[in-house]
């Protein structure tokens, strides 16, 4: 068997292929904060598997980006260049807003006194100018042990073309101080841009010893049930790696959970023969979209947390699966802001205590209530009938905001759903229309405990002709962190003339990088007949700061400045006759897995369509009366008729009047719009 778990803010869902019959079995229960372990174990349980038959094991977790938002990380230390101790603090100049008078400064995760500097210099070809002082490491050894401090990161100038200072600094470090946590930041990327670099390995830092006691102590856990089998956990750029090198760079899982349904998109759409989708993901806390172009996952190694219009957030600079993330989900609280406007998120009831419909004690209107009294969720349905909840609490919930407005609790209840879905268009139009793609070209694929409930509205709003629901949407997340693969990114910074002249200078530094990503991939115990590379470049014209992204089948310096130019012409509707510089080198080696075989979920055929209900069900201003379905009974093929409401224990799919919605040869819910 391979198992599959991913922990949400309100609950952790478990997924299981028993490789044997080709069987897919799925498992929900609340997420345990702060413990949130427990939550996996209570899944493995509940389900009644035999531990001693799972032979995989992949894990998607919020541990990291908790700890890096809430504040809960170590007490961490920085060691830098001498002269470079303020590189953390003084950041970019650039404002997310230049006319924000909002703006503020963001605090630093390391204080200054906190911040060490020892003596060395690499020139900018990473040649040594100044020899590494090995006594200012020691000073620095002693302050950190008479400071207490738990973890320290190691950024030098120019180090990632030459990490002998860091990796001797550590050296020494570790044996000095053999409990610190150290972190070393060519260790985690090798690319330019020294503050971006600085902030990576800070974060690596903060998180490790939460990460690595989470890790160890939901291993042990594993290994006592009696699963002996490899353990993986789902990184942010749509791979996955084993427990032991997640613990030496939790970094890389900052978005371990969110990435997992974007991949089983990608898969899906291979399957389908639909290459274009956009990806929605509505959770209990939040939501969540990307964007597949051409079956191509988007990444970005210019990822940051908690930028907004207030703070330019903090740089990570690992590869990241390009994800926009709003405070849009079931739990999502409605309220009422100081100039009376009506606001969604972006507190969450969470699990604990959860929407008010819940009846444990939370009494504030969430967009779960909202589907609620609107009669979208079935009371007597929710999660199968596992979970009873009560429609008289979330109307009581629901009558402040109902009165403040004059309005009906139903107004009131459409009114905050409405509000939600149009903060979601704005969030895909971020990974949409902003990076120069129309979303009338795509399908919109929703997934997660809510992404049903709301897709058709989302597609109508933005013109998408075709929704796709995937099987189990509730616990699709999971289902797609079993079909992603190991996979490792390798990147250097080499600033470079596209040009004949180089070209074989080019290519001796992807020959060299594809041979380090197949000896790591070999070295972590992977067979070297299942691996494979990615290549890409990061392109620029002459003269620019920043760079495309540019995949790379062969390399060909016209070939790489025409598909430059088309890139940059998409991105940002010009090219220039100028030529074109090379300056970051991306090898991504992958660890083929076997696939998935989502064709036994193939619906049977048939003709007619059993009426599961018929209930009165709320759209845009009036009730309709509406079919209900089991998804299970539908066949394949068969379309129905919007109003209509398809219900499955761990999710529940509304189809809008006008709209038609059938299931096709994979068991998909294929919703078409009309527009």
């Amino acid at each position: 068997m391979k198992l599959a778990t991913d922990i949400g803010g309100t609950f952790t869902d478990l997924v299981i292929l028993d490789e044997a019959t080709g069987e897919i079995g799925t498992t929900k229960a609340s997420s345990t904060p702060p413990n949130f372990a427990q939550g996996i174990l209570t899944t493995i349980i509940k389900s009644a598997i035999d531990p001693h038959a799972v032979d995989h094991f992949v894990h998607g977790t919020t541990v990291v980006i908790n700890a890096l938002t809430e504040r809960k990380g170590a007490k961490t230390a920085l060691v830098t260049t001498k002269g470079f101790r303020d590189v953390l603090a003084i950041g970019r100049a650039n404002r997310p807003d230049i006319y924000n008078l909002r703006f503020r400064k963001q605090e630093v995760f390391v204080p200054r006194e906190h911040r060490f500097e020892v003596e060395e210099r690499l020139d900018f070809h990473g040649n040594v100018v100044t020899p590494l002082n090995e006594s200012d490491v020691e000073r620095v050894a002693q302050g950190l042990e008479a400071g207490g401090l738990e973890a320290v990161a190691i950024c030098f100038l120019h180090s990632y073309l030459n990490p002998a200072h860091e990796q001797k600094c550590a050296e020494m470090l570790r044996q000095r101080l053999p409990g610190m946590f150290v972190s070393v930041s060519s260790d985690i990327t090798k690319e330019w841009r020294e503050y971006e670099r600085s902030s990576t390995v800070v974060l690596n830092s903060y998180v490790q010893p939460v990460a690595s006691n989470y890790l160890a102590n939901l291993e042990s856990a594993l290994r006592d049930m009696g699963i002996a089998s490899g353990l993986h956990v789902m990184k942010s750029n749509g791979g996955t790696n084993t427990f032991e090198l997640s613990k030496a760079q939790p970094i890389h899982m900052v978005e371990s959970g969110p990435v997992g349904g974007v991949i089983g998109a990608k898969v899906i759409g291979e399957a389908i023969d639909q290459g274009n989708l956009i990806t929605i993901d509505v959770g209990g806390t939040t939501a969540k979209t990307s964007l597949i172009d051409g079956g191509v996952v988007k990444f970005t190694t210019e990822y940051r947390i908690e930028k907004d219009s207030h703070s330019p957030g903090y740089p990570i600079k690992v590869p990241v699966v390009d994800i926009v993330e709003i405070g849009a989900g079931g739990g999502s609280i409605a309220w009422i802001d100081d100039a009376e406007t009506l606001k969604i998120g972006p507190k969450s009831a969470g699990a604990v205590p959860g929407p008010a419909c819940y009846g444990k004690g939370g009494d504030d209107p969430t967009i779960t209530d909202a589907n609620l009294i609107l009669n979208r969720i079935n009371p007597d349905y929710f999660l199968g009938g596992e979970m009873q909840v009560e429609v008289d609490l979330s109307r009581e919930a629901y009558q402040g905001i109902a009165d403040h407005y004059g309005v009906s609790v139903e107004e009131a209840a459409l009114g905050a759903i409405r509000l939600a879905d149009a903060n979601m268009v704005n969030a895909i139009k971020l990974v949409s229309v902003r990076r120069g793609y129309d979303p009338r070209d795509f399908s919109l694929v929703a997934f997660g405990g809510g992404g049903s409930m709301h897709a058709a509205a989302l597609a109508r709003e933005l013109q998408i002709s075709k929704v796709i629901i995937p099987v189990t949407p509730g616990t699709f997340s999971a289902l797609g962190m079993m079909m992603t693969e190991p996979m490792q990114d390798f990147i250097r910074t080499r600033i470079m003339l596209n040009s004949a002249e180089n070209l074989a200078e080019a290519q001796a530094v992807f020959s060299a990088m594809i041979d380090e990503a197949r000896t790591f991939l070999v070295d972590a115990k992977y067979r070297a007949d299942r691996i494979t590379f990615q290549l890409y470049l990061d392109m620029r014209y002459l003269g620019q700061e920043h760079t495309v992204r540019v995949p790379v089948s062969e390399i060909d310096t016209e070939q790489l400045a025409e598909r430059f130019h088309e890139l940059h012409e998409h991105a940002y509707t010009f090219r220039l006759d100028s030529p074109t510089e090379l300056v970051n080198f991306h090898v991504t080696g992958v660890v083929a897995q076997d696939p998935v075989d989502l064709t036994r979920y193939a619906p049977p055929s048939g003709s007619e369509v059993v009426f599961k209900d018929r209930r009165q069900v709320y759209f845009e201003g009036a009730w309709y009366d509406t079919a209900v379905f089991e998804r299970s009974t539908l066949p394949q093929g068969v379309p129905v008729q919007g109003p209509c409401i398809i219900e499955e224990p761990a999710a529940t799919t509304v189809v809008h009047p006008g709209m038609m919605a059938l299931l096709d040869s994979m068991g998909n819910i294929v919703i078409e719009t009309g527009v």
